[in-house]
């Protein structure tokens, strides 16, 4: 299932928001992380992205200050060398997009001929169009530009800055609104840059021409967004009183079974779906049950697109009142269904 990728990018929340983590040891070696878009702006062919072991400074403190800890890091590598002027090679993460976010990584470029170039790339919408944040070895310079409908900007915004080959450095972009702070080994070395071009868009990692570079420990430090799936459950339990419970059960395009996509319980997200709502999602069936302890009913209907097709279950977990009947909770239930109904033009709007 897409939802799997929580092996290998650990979410963790907390009261400021949330940072999602990207232990690439959670991957297979020698392979391209399967939750990622490989992708190529310019000519030729997409890059040759692994993971492999390599030495990287420990995040644990080092004894000596001028001797940090080095250990086993598992890392993603672009290793393919096409020594062609306009060749970008893009890894992008693809089961997300983040509106306003910091995302920093280590990087360590080791190899290339006509180019020594490596950075990451954020709100990045297709090989055509994307931000860019990128250092280079030969020009001696750290940059900041954006392609738009496959041009580059004609600006290039950062100063010279001498890059060393085969060491570990760290780069960070931070995104608030239309303002984008650039940093390089911790210091902002390059101004406040206003653009507004992108306002949200995937992360993920550039390289140029027949450049060999390393990425380790990347994260992204981020304002959770509201789906619209949690919107409609929002709204619905602030709405009707008798709702003490709701969960949206959708399975993304090529996923077989449902997942709990939205809910009143956040401790319930991405919970896997059972057999019912399953078959309310893929049939469009409904049901019913009671719980005499708790004094509640649930029911679970289908919710449908704009061409009537279901698309989700809903389960809502009311209030029964006395004399409580199967028909009457599906009747309470039609009515919520037909209020946030409107509201959902496709699955991809619904998880959006």
């Amino acid at each position: 299932m897409r939802y799997c990728f929580l092996l290998a990018a650990l979410l963790a929340w907390t009261a400021s928001g949330a940072e999602r983590i990207f232990n690439f040891g959670e991957y297979p070696f020698d392979k391209t992380p399967s939750n990622f878009v490989n992708a190529v702006t310019g000519r030729g062919e997409p890059g040759e992205w692994k993971v492999m072991l390599d030495e990287a400074p420990s995040q644990m403190p080092a004894r000596s200050t001028n001797s940090p800890a080095m250990t086993q890091h598992a890392v993603l590598a672009q290793l393919e060398r096409f020594a062609v002027d306009q060749h970008f090679p893009v890894l992008a993460y693809n089961d997300d997009k983040f509106g306003d976010f910091t995302f920093s990584t280590r990087f360590k470029i080791v190899g290339g001929a006509l180019a020594q170039m490596g950075g990451v790339v954020f709100r990045y919408q297709d090989p055509t169009n994307y931000y860019v944040l990128v250092a280079s070895v030969l020009d001696k310079h750290f940059w900041f530009f954006k392609i738009v409908n496959g041009v580059r900007s004609e600006r290039l915004i950062g100063p010279a800055i001498e890059i060393s080959k085969n060491e570990w450095h760290d780069i960070s972009v931070k995104c608030d609104g239309n303002h984008i702070d650039c940093l390089f080994d911790g210091k902002q070395i390059i101004p406040m840059i206003t653009d507004d071009s992108f306002s949200s868009g995937k992360v993920g990692f550039w390289t140029k021409s027949d450049s060999v570079v390393y990425f380790t420990d990347a994260k992204v430090n981020f304002s959770p967004r509201e789906t619209l799936a949690q919107s409609l459950v929002s709204d619905t339990v602030q709405e009707y009183s008798r709702v003490v419970g709701m969960k949206i059960f959708a399975a993304s395009p090529g996923d077989t079974n449902v997942i709990v996509v939205a809910a009143k319980d956040p401790q319930d997200l991405r919970r896997p779906g059972g057999k019912v709502e399953n078959d309310v999602a893929r049939n469009g069936r409904s049901y019913f049950s009671r719980d005499k302890k708790a004094g509640t009913v649930t029911v679970t209907v289908p919710l449908r697109d704009r061409n009537g097709d279901a698309v989700a279950a809903v389960a809502f977990v009311m209030k029964a009142f006395p004399g409580e009947t199967e028909e009457t909770a599906l009747a309470k239930s039609q009515t919520m269904i037909k209020k946030i109904g409107p509201r959902v033009t496709s699955l991809e709007d619904l998880l959006r």
